[in-house]
């Protein structure tokens, strides 16, 4: 079992300290989310709480989070980076790839690609990118991605993206895992194309239904090799429950470590404790 930060809505000034205690405390990664704005009014419902009422709050920070983890990256060592998540298809492909390839550089390969499909039509439409059929196009640049990160002469014929003979530099220095978020059937399908699946924050019996079926589907398509199952859980605060998560097949928790000592809203200092205190009371029970 392994255990990330999500970073969301923290203030921007406080990450690379969060960063280096996260570091040198054990954790394997830091997760930054996307958005790129956040409108007054909306005509999509959010989709992950039963009001359709959004989990942030106006004027909370949304950092690019590829800018952000070439930042964090700078002033750490070994923990890892992904995107929780990034909407793909509110991009084009070559973007997309430059802006990952070069986090990796600036981290020295320690970036991993989560992705999303989006909820959000209203900002779709903003940044100019098609609501409809994201979920097709999403498929083909997972495709095309990997290919532009080769380092070598690509090309690509398919139906939303015609790509001419082109090259793609610097390349990055190493793989770059793709996970794939969400809840429904269509992201169990997509995840299990790829390297990992990320929930949104559910139960430890949920997230048992929802890796049995990614793993069925995984089975059904011969897909074999490690695969991450990078989990949120609500119902989880003892090591006890850390391990069961683990025994269902979760293999990295999602979590803010400060909370379990103070809540979400606490100055810099007290999160760094936190973090250091979930290290010693929790990552070292895991330790192998």
């Amino acid at each position: 079992m392994r255990f990330s930060i999500a970073t969301a809505w923290i203030d921007p000034a406080e990450l690379p300290a969060i960063a280096k205690a996260a570091d040198e405390a054990g954790y394997h990664a830091l997760a930054v989310s996307d958005h790129v704005v956040n409108l007054e009014t909306l005509k999509t419902p959010y989709p992950y709480t039963e009001t359709g009422e959004r989990r942030w709050n106006p004027f909370d920070p949304w950092v690019d989070p590829m800018v952000a983890i070439g930042a964090l990256g700078a002033v750490t060592e070994r923990i890892r980076f992904f995107t929780n998540v990034y909407v793909l298809p509110m991009r084009d492909p070559f973007t997309t790839a430059k802006t990952v390839a070069t986090a990796s550089i600036f981290t020295g390969g320690r970036v991993s690609l989560g992705v999303g499909m989006g909820w959000c039509e209203d900002e779709f439409d903003l940044i100019g990118q098609h609501f409809r059929r994201r979920g097709a196009r999403s498929d083909e640049i997972l495709e095309l991605l990997p290919k532009l990160w080769a380092g070598g002469w690509a090309e690509h014929a398919g139906e939303f993206y015609e790509v001419p003979r082109l090259e793609m530099t610097p390349p990055p220095p190493a793989p770059i895992p793709i996970f794939v978020g969400g809840m429904s059937e269509a992201a169990h399908r997509r995840a299990s194309r790829h390297d990992g699946w990320i929930s949104d924050l559910i139960s430890t019996d949920e997230a048992a239904s929802h890796i049995e079926r990614i793993d069925d589907l995984r089975s059904e398509a011969g897909r074999t090799g490690d695969f991450d199952v990078i989990v949120s859980l609500n119902d989880a605060v003892t090591v006890d429950h850390f391990r069961r998560a683990a025994e269902v097949g979760v293999t990295e928790i999602l979590t803010m470590p400060w909370v379990y000592y103070g809540g979400f809203d606490q100055p810099l200092q007290q999160k760094l404790d936190g973090i250091h205190r979930f290290a010693a009371e929790v990552l070292q029970a895991f330790d192998t």
